[in-house]
């Protein structure tokens, strides 16, 4: 099983692969992103008659998009992908799955995801 995850914007979209199937979930999370991401990931495994043991490769979105929402769930899929020693992926754009998809048919594996903003950082200064 392939997962992919996408938490550039407050919908966090995962999809689960296999041979026989593509399932695709959403769920609002808005400010509740760290707290349930790992929860609706398993969640979405389970009801496509997965365990964590079954994956096999990660897929994920790597932006542009939301600063926070990038952050948490690259910093979520990097550490499965290390923890279950398998190959992981980020993409950007339209295609970005199916250009996942090949880059890991074909071997790839970046190990470590960063997030693309899509512009610099606005950092505000303290208050005093």
């Amino acid at each position: 099983m392939i997962i992919c995850l996408d938490t550039s914007t407050p919908t966090c979209r995962f999809w689960t692969i296999t041979d026989e199937s593509l399932r695709s979930y959403e769920w609002e999370a808005d400010r509740q992103l760290a707290d349930g991401l790992i929860g609706f990931m398993r969640n979405s495994i389970q009801d496509s008659g997965g365990s964590w043991h079954d994956v096999s490769g990660i897929i994920t979105y790597e932006g542009p998009g939301s600063f926070t929402g990038l952050r948490i769930g690259l910093t979520v899929v990097n550490t499965i992908a290390d923890t279950l020693s398998v190959s992981i992926v980020g993409e950007t754009g339209d295609d970005w799955l199916e250009t996942g998809r090949k880059k890991l048919q074909s071997g790839q594996n970046d190990r470590l995801v960063m997030p693309l903003y899509g512009r610099e950082p606005n950092i505000t200064q303290p208050r005093k």
